[in-house]
């Protein structure tokens, strides 16, 4: 079983900066992809930005030089950097994995809010 936990979410206002952490735990073999996505409401979830084992990283043009994303493979743990702030970027912020334990599957965390007020 794997589990992802995030945190870091929370309220602030245009033009600031919030840092979203995302930990997995479980019989984890290896991680091959790591990611956030995010849904507002009223919306579907989009992708934010994701890493792959290899350090390739791809960015939601939206987000585009003001989030950064982050991985430390030791710790099976990833960051998102995220600044200059606006309100559109405000939804709930899940982290997810594409995981290899006895098998390869994607997992998900419960999702963090991010309100970002003008």
């Amino acid at each position: 079983q794997v589990q992802l936990v995030e945190s870091g979410g929370g309220l602030v206002q245009a033009g600031g900066s919030l840092r979203l952490s995302c930990a997995a735990s479980g019989s984890i073999f290896k991680i091959n992809a790591m990611g956030w996505y995010r849904q507002a409401p009223g919306k579907q979830r989009e992708l934010v930005a994701t890493i792959t084992s290899g350090g390739r990283l791809d960015y939601a043009d939206s987000v585009k030089g003001r989030f950064t994303i982050s991985r430390d493979n030791a710790k099976n743990t990833w960051n998102l950097q995220m600044n200059s702030l606006k309100p559109e970027d405000t939804a709930v912020y899940y982290c997810n994995a594409v995981v290899v334990t006895s098998y390869q599957g994607i997992y998900w965390g419960q999702g963090t809010q991010v309100i970002v007020s003008s």
